[in-house]
């Protein structure tokens, strides 16, 4: 269920590699947490330039002119653990589909309830009846 929105600079990025990216992000939940594969849900947003805007070197890194901002809307039951290793999967999967930095990539895990889901048809198929 969790829901996927990466920011990337517009123009910086093949189409093979924004498919590539729109596959390891969910294959990153689930390498990390055992997620069914089929669970994909992935918005990739170009944005033009002028409109992403990462501090260059904020909690020591060295960010590029490629970085990225991938939200995530994730169950808040999960352990910190289990955030953790959700987190190392993602970076390293960004990484690997664009070619980037593990600098470059910001990751927020945006906690839901997983009640607050729809899948379809207007049901909340997660809340308790």
């Amino acid at each position: 269920m969790p829901v996927f929105n990466a920011h990337i600079p517009a123009d910086r990025f093949s189409r093979l590699q924004k498919q590539a990216l729109g596959s390891a992000l969910p294959r990153a939940l689930h390498e990390a947490l055992g997620i069914p594969r089929e669970d994909q849900f992935v918005i990739i947003s170009d944005q033009s330039p002028g409109s992403l805007f990462l501090d260059p070197s904020y909690m020591g890194m060295n960010r590029s002119e490629n970085a990225v901002i991938i939200t995530v809307l994730f169950t808040a039951e999960r352990p910190l653990a289990d955030k953790r290793a959700v987190a190392r999967a993602i970076c390293d999967n960004t990484v690997d589909a664009l070619g980037i930095s593990a600098d470059d990539v910001f990751i927020a895990l945006v906690p839901v309830l997983k009640e607050n889901f729809s899948f379809g048809r207007g049901e909340l198929q997660l809340a308790q009846r």
